[in-house]
């Protein structure tokens, strides 16, 4: 068989379910042979999308979502997605190749991206989002880089990976025996998770067993929990899945794989009776109404949540880098090593105390280190966790989520979504306004009702994001996005119509860029921040989806119910009131004191 054939095969034998792509270039040689396969193409309308659809794909299921397209437009266009996998922790596998013209690569062709003189270079761009890349040149080199980039890509903290392929090594007949050999490609891909050592668990469980006020700060570690290839290796016998999670290798009927680590954070809670907050990425890991949930912290996140950070005695942090806007650009008053005792569990050592000193380091998987915790250690209940995550959890509600004012104000649109979304639904939120309001507003009821853009943080990221979320799970999907970043990528509807998928599209339409505009001083300091006034409803009907336009309050709910309901993609066009200052309303007094955007 020609190497592009083997690499189709490859992707069979890995269980890949779809690769997400663009035709051109010499991927044309892979996707010539799909069709005989049982690997299903999507083809968005751009490699921008497909690259977002790639991302959320692997995000969920901890399986790579695999993105393909011609080197030039996966460089650039397909860019945003590899950026938000880096960042947020998501495997992903790109196949893609440098448009190359044989003899005539030193003369500079069109299109070439190999790197000589006169052409782009793919991978240079590539090293700086990918964890690994190759640029093989044989066939033997072809296959093993295939297998490599799926085994990297879910090895340690996940992220993406990259093969270019090489035009000529695509279409050679592959070698019945190659030097050095090409193993079975479940066999070569297999994973192992780490765990913490018995000394540093026993340490850890000493500090908790003895604090006063122990809290826990969950991050996006804990979504990405046992990523990991999910394939038989031989009929009977143990599954690649196995080695990689310590446990189950099943897909659930969701689309969720199974070695996530929700119930080992809900354990460790309980085990020690200790709040619990999230990062932003972290939102959802731990469900919003449960007793002990304190909600959000950072920047943008909660007051309530803030406080109780600043109160704790002792810190579990589990994978979660705390970055500057997750610490309130490390204001004095919010966590404070010289007085709180820091444990920080994370996959990558480096992150381990990376932001703050930490005293004790848990180097693992989440699922693992915190079932070592659970197991290990108890503490006494005392009431604490209970009474200040209950008034931190006041911070979901203010006046204006009851607010009966047209055009309808954001609060109150968050709290008509946060009513249509129950433990079978999950929200994309994209960048902007729109995702602090989220961020404040929504109580998410159960863990993976809610994933956003916040690893790079892309406008754009929501729409292609719900299409992922729906093909690759059977929950109802809200996407949720300002009009500046809806209309970037509202081709995603159409994706969604053409695979027969049915998310509801929300945006919260201020016509203009809310949260750039916000920053202005007086009106028309900043250019670029307004919009002309889109017709989404048309838009949505000419793409073969249903449109709906929202002024009133009160019919919010029942359009974001009927849109849930529908067997085919609703856009709900909100219109909100432009001059509800998100900045303003949610700045705490952490942030006042280290300044932020609005000043």
């Amino acid at each position: 068989m020609h190497t592009a054939e083997a690499i189709v095969e490859t992707l069979e034998e890995l269980g890949v379910e779809r690769v997400f792509g663009y035709p051109g270039g010499r991927v044309i040689e892979l996707f010539d042979h799909l069709p005989d396969s049982e690997v299903d193409l999507v083809r968005p309308r751009d490699e921008r999308e497909a690259s977002v659809m790639a991302e959320v794909h692997g995000r969920l299921t901890g399986q790579p979502g695999v993105l393909s397209g011609q080197g030039p437009w996966i460089g650039s266009l397909g860019l945003i997605g590899q950026m938000e996998a880096s960042l947020a922790s998501s495997p992903m596998v790109v196949l893609t190749e440098a448009s190359e013209r044989g003899d005539y690569s030193t003369l500079a062709p069109y299109q070439q991206a190999r790197g000589d003189y006169g052409g782009l270079s793919l991978p240079k761009v590539l090293d700086g989002v990918t964890k690994e890349h190759w640029f093989p040149r044989t066939p033997t080199e072809t296959l093993r880089s295939v297998q490599l980039a799926f085994k990297h890509a879910v090895a340690g903290r996940p992220g993406p990976t990259a093969v270019v392929l090489d035009g000529n090594a695509v279409v050679e007949a592959f070698p019945e025996e190659s030097t050095p050999p090409v193993w079975d490609a479940r066999e070569q891909t297999r994973t192992w998770q780490s765990r913490p050592t018995a000394e540093d668990v026993a340490a850890a469980v000493e500090v908790l067993e003895n604090a006063e006020r122990p809290v826990i700060i969950a991050g996006n570690g804990v979504h990405a929990s046992g990523s990991g290839p999910k394939v038989p290796l031989a009929a009977g016998g143990s599954t690649a899945g196995d080695a990689a999670s310590g446990g189950s290798s099943e897909r659930r009927s969701d689309g969720v794989h199974a070695a996530q680590a929700y119930d080992e954070l809900a354990a460790v809670a309980e085990a020690y009776d200790a709040a619990v907050v999230t990062s932003y990425l972290g939102k959802s890991t731990f469900p919003e109404t449960d007793a002990r949930a304190a909600g959000v912290i950072g920047s943008f996140g909660h007051e309530g949540a803030n406080q109780v950070v600043s109160e704790a005695d002792a810190l579990l942090v589990v994978g979660c880098r705390l970055n500057p806007m997750d610490t309130n650009w490390q204001s004095p008053s919010f966590i404070r090593p010289d007085e709180q005792t820091i444990i920080h569990a994370d996959i990558d050592t480096r992150n381990a105390g990376w932001v703050y000193p930490a005293d004790v380091g848990l180097i693992g998987d989440a699922a693992e280190t915190l079932s070592d915790l659970a197991a290990a250690g108890r503490r006494e209940p005392t009431g604490w966790a209970a009474e200040r995550a209950a008034e931190a959890r006041e911070s979901f509600s203010a006046p204006e989520c009851e607010s009966d004012a047209s055009p309808i104000l954001p609060q109150r649109a968050v709290k008509e979504i946060e009513a249509v979304v129950d433990e079978d639904t999950l929200v994309t939120a994209d960048s902007g306004n729109n995702r602090f309001w989220l961020l404040n507003y929504l109580q998410t009821p159960a863990v993976r009702t809610y994933f956003g853009s916040g690893g790079v943080g892309g406008m754009g990221w929501a729409n292609p994001a719900a299409v992922s979320a729906a093909m690759a799970t059977e929950k109802d999907v809200l996407a949720v996005a300002g009009d500046g970043g809806f209309a970037m990528t509202m081709t995603a509807v159409e994706t969604a119509v053409e695979y027969g998928v049915a998310p509801t599209f929300v945006v919260l339409n201020d016509t203009s860029l809310g949260m750039v505009r916000q920053m202005q001083g007086e009106e028309g300091d900043i250019a670029g921040v307004e919009f002309h006034d889109t017709d989404f409803v048309r838009v949505a009907e000419g793409f073969g989806a249903e449109g709906i336009r929202v002024d009133d309050p009160d019919a919010l709910g029942d359009a974001l119910s009927d849109g849930k309901a529908a067997d085919h993609p609703v856009v709900v066009d909100v219109r909100i009131d432009r001059e509800q200052d998100m900045a303003a309303t949610l700045s705490s007094s952490f942030y006042d004191e280290v300044g932020g955007l609005h000043e």
